[in-house]
């Protein structure tokens, strides 16, 4: 098959043939149809992610088709259309069977713990407890932003950000994860207040139904605007940037007892967290990473009855070959939206 290889950090990515995967006993092997182009996976090209083990074959974000079962396998066929996770819990740990399989020890995270979907086939390990089925409504590039962005983005507005009508919610960030906590909170009857430096990213979150925009970069700025343009403060704080004056201000910006959740990565003891206001206030301070399979039901019911619409996320659509020179550029300014890597050859 043919497949994005990289033998050393911030090294050339070739597209080369390399041996088809094969399943284990637990796993399956998926065609590649579709998979996302995330900024998760420049970071680990850049040698941020420890589990990556060279060469390697990135790529997290997929939808595609059953071809290859393993023998344990029970809840699958040859032919189902599926995604997964990022995150795909072993299903026998403790967190796991609480049902937390997104923090689970001995998680497979394909592109990371294993080969990635930047490939015409993946292999995927614990495929009973975290494969998720694409409904025939969904488009499959739609589908593939469901693995990582749009899913996580979920996680942190819903569950770990437990939004409410009526609430305001301030994203910092407009990127994919962003844009879709954006449209996420919407539907959720929330107000949002979105951050980005850059004009096309704020249009976007106009578009999208944010009531109000914020350019400002240097953090007392943010801080000042944001609560000016909510009342006081959101009641919730998206921070889909992962930057350290970038939380500083999400943190400083909120009202009492307001919840700041933590998606973007930040590098290892980047922060001091302003805990004196964290305190005073009674802030909740929450990490976010991923979802559970089993609560892919509920997006996936909003997605089907129109309240979500992850379509409107995918900017851009680019071949394997594209890959190369794509992937590296992340760590640039790049247009808004989620662009998604069409595997299937013309």
């Amino acid at each position: 098959m043919r497949a994005i290889v990289y033998t050393a950090f911030e090294g050339p990515l070739d597209l080369i043939d390399v041996p088809e995967p094969t399943p284990k006993a637990d796993g399956v092997v998926v065609r590649v149809e579709a998979t996302g182009l995330c900024l998760s996976d420049w970071h680990g090209w850049m040698g941020h992610d420890p589990d990556i083990a060279l060469p390697h074959i990135p790529g997290h974000e997929l939808a595609g088709t059953v071809v290859e079962i393993g023998g344990s396998v029970s809840k699958w066929r040859i032919g189902d259309r599926v995604t997964v996770p990022f995150v795909a819990g072993c299903g026998a740990c403790e967190d796991c069977k609480a049902g937390n399989e997104q923090v689970c020890d001995d998680q497979f995270q394909p592109g990371f713990t294993g080969s990635g979907s930047f490939a015409e086939f993946v292999a995927l390990r614990f495929a009973d407890r975290n494969l998720v089925a694409v409904p025939d409504a969904v488009e499959t590039a739609t589908a593939a932003t469901l693995g990582c962005r749009f899913a996580t983005a979920f996680r942190a507005v819903v569950d770990q950000g437990r939004v409410s009508e009526g609430e305001w919610v301030a994203v910092h960030g407009c990127g994919g994860v962003g844009l879709a906590a954006l449209m996420i909170a919407r539907a959720h009857g929330a107000q949002v207040v979105a951050i980005d430096p850059d004009p096309e990213a704020r249009a976007f979150a106009v578009s999208l139904g944010a009531e109000a925009i914020i350019s400002e970069v240097a953090p007392d700025e943010i801080v000042d605007s944001v609560r000016a343009a909510t009342g006081g403060g959101p009641h919730l704080s998206i921070d889909a940037v992962g930057h350290p004056a970038v939380v500083g201000a999400s943190v400083a910006s909120l009202r009492r007892r307001g919840r700041h959740v933590q998606v973007g990565l930040l590098p290892a003891n980047a922060t001091l967290l302003p805990m004196g206001t964290v305190i005073g206030r009674e802030l909740e301070i929450l990490g976010s990473h991923g979802m559970q399979a089993h609560r892919y039901p509920e997006m996936l019911q909003m997605i089907t009855d129109g309240r979500l619409a992850p379509d409107r996320l995918v900017t851009r659509t680019i071949s394997l070959d594209e890959v190369p020179s794509a992937l590296p550029a992340m760590g640039d300014a790049h247009p808004p939206g989620i662009t998604v890597v069409d595997t299937i050859e013309a």
